[in-house]
């Protein structure tokens, strides 16, 4: 079961979600507008290795904007700190980006029951696209959950800005049999 807008804000009122800052201009009839942040995170190596930390430049977005090309993946953030105990967020492209080619959430839009911080943008372009600090690109949801819940943990708990991949922890635990 999905919120509609008007309980995403009674829910948000109630302390049940998290989203801050909050605009009711960007209350959607079942999401809410994230806004993208002032950086993004672009890998330097041509070959992104999963056992390894990854280099890594971050850039400022001037108020020009900046052009994304197409076979990159930028990382992006929201503006808004996103979470919730009590529901499950999930992030979606807006239709207005994606019909320009923009994809701001291109996997792995599934935001763990307890997670709270900012969400990290996975932007990708089919053609050159100029996008600006402040853009709504992207859109969350909130979903119900049945059973009892498990609320998340994890290494990215608390992000602030775009967070790059820390895929190798979890490969680096499972080479040495550890558990992440």
């Amino acid at each position: 079961m999905i919120l509609t807008g008007p309980e995403i804000e009674r829910e948000r009122a109630a302390g049940r979600l998290t989203i801050e800052p909050f605009d009711p201009a960007q209350v959607n009839p079942n999401s809410y507008n994230l806004t993208l942040g002032p950086t993004l995170v672009v890998y330097t190596s041509t070959v992104l290795d999963t056992r390894r930390p990854n280099d890594f430049e971050t850039l400022e977005i001037p108020e020009q904007g900046i052009v994304l090309d197409p076979g990159r993946i930028y990382l992006g953030s929201s503006v808004e700190v996103i979470g919730s105990d009590h529901y499950v967020p999930v992030m979606h492209s807006r239709s207005g980006s994606a019909r320009l080619g923009v994809f701001s959430h291109v996997t792995a839009d599934l935001i763990d029951q307890g997670s709270h911080g900012q969400l990290t943008h996975q932007l990708r372009v089919v053609q050159p696209v100029r996008v600006y600090a402040g853009l709504s690109l992207a859109q969350v949801d909130f979903r119900r959950t049945q059973g009892e819940p498990l609320l998340y943990q994890g290494k990215y708990q608390g992000s602030r800005g775009p967070q790059p991949s820390q895929i190798h922890l979890d490969t680096l635990g499972a080479a040495l049999g550890v558990a992440a």
